[in-house]
C-alpha cells in the first residue's frame, strides 16, 4: 500500500522541527485520509444504491 508520505529529508542541525511544520504536514495527511475515505463511501453507497434499485426491479 502507497502512503502520501513525503520522505523527510535529513536532520543536518540535530534540532527538531517547528511545530507548524509538523502540524501542516499532519494536516495534509489528514485531510488525504479523509478525501480518501469519502471517495470510498461514496463508491460504497453508489453499489448499495444499484443493489438497492436492481432489487425494487424483481
Amino acid at each position: 500500500m502507497q502512503t502520501n508520505r513525503c520522505p523527510e529529508p535529513p536532520d543536518e542541525s540535530g534540532q527538531k522541527r517547528p511545530a507548524r511544520s509538523r502540524l501542516a504536514r499532519r494536516g495534509r495527511a489528514l485531510l488525504s485520509s479523509a478525501l480518501r475515505g469519502a471517495a470510498y463511501a461514496t463508491g460504497a453507497g453508489l453499489v448499495g444504491l444499484g443493489f438497492w434499485l436492481i432489487e425494487q426491479q424483481l
